[in-house]
C-alpha cells in the first residue's frame, strides 16, 4: 500500500520519489510484459479492444452454435483423414455424428446448419484407399 503524501511536501516530487524507490525495488522489473515491444498502435480504435484480448487470451469464441458445430465437423473430417488407425477414425466420427444428429433433432439458433452426420463406412473406406 502506499504512503500518505505528507503535508508541504510537493505531489509531484512524492509520486516521483515512490516511482524511484519501486524502480530500485524491481517493482517493474516483475510486470507481465517488461522488456518486451508495445503491441500495434496502428490499427482503428476498437472499444472492445480489452474484451476480444481476454478471449483470444482464453481461447474463447463467439460463433452461433450452429456456425461452431460446422466448423467442429470441418475438424473432426481432418482428424479422421490424419487418423493412423481404422478404430480412431469411427471413434472420431462416431463423436461427431452423435452431436451432428442431436442439432438436426433440435436445430441450434442462428444460420441453418447445413449438416449431415458423415457415412462412417464410406469415410472409412476413403480412409484405407489413401493409405495404400
Amino acid at each position: 500500500m502506499t504512503e500518505r503524501k505528507p503535508p508541504g511536501v510537493d505531489f509531484e516530487s512524492f509520486v516521483d520519489r515512490q516511482i524511484r524507490d519501486a524502480e530500485r525495488r524491481g517493482d517493474f522489473s516483475k510486470l507481465a510484459g517488461f522488456g518486451k515491444p508495445l503491441p500495434d498502435d496502428t490499427a482503428p480504435y476498437d472499444a472492445l479492444w480489452w474484451v476480444k484480448g481476454k478471449m483470444h487470451r482464453e481461447g474463447l469464441t463467439v460463433l452461433p452454435p450452429s456456425l461452431a458445430l460446422r466448423k467442429e465437423a470441418e475438424d473432426a473430417a481432418e482428424k479422421a483423414a490424419a487418423a493412423v488407425s481404422e478404430q480412431q477414425v469411427r471413434r472420431i466420427l462416431d463423436e461427431i455424428n452423435e452431436k451432428i444428429e442431436a442439432a438436426l433433432r433440435r436445430p441450434p439458433e442462428g444460420p441453418p446448419l447445413n449438416l449431415r452426420p458423415f457415412d462412417v463406412e464410406a469415410e472409412v473406406a476413403a480412409w484405407k484407399e489413401r493409405r495404400s
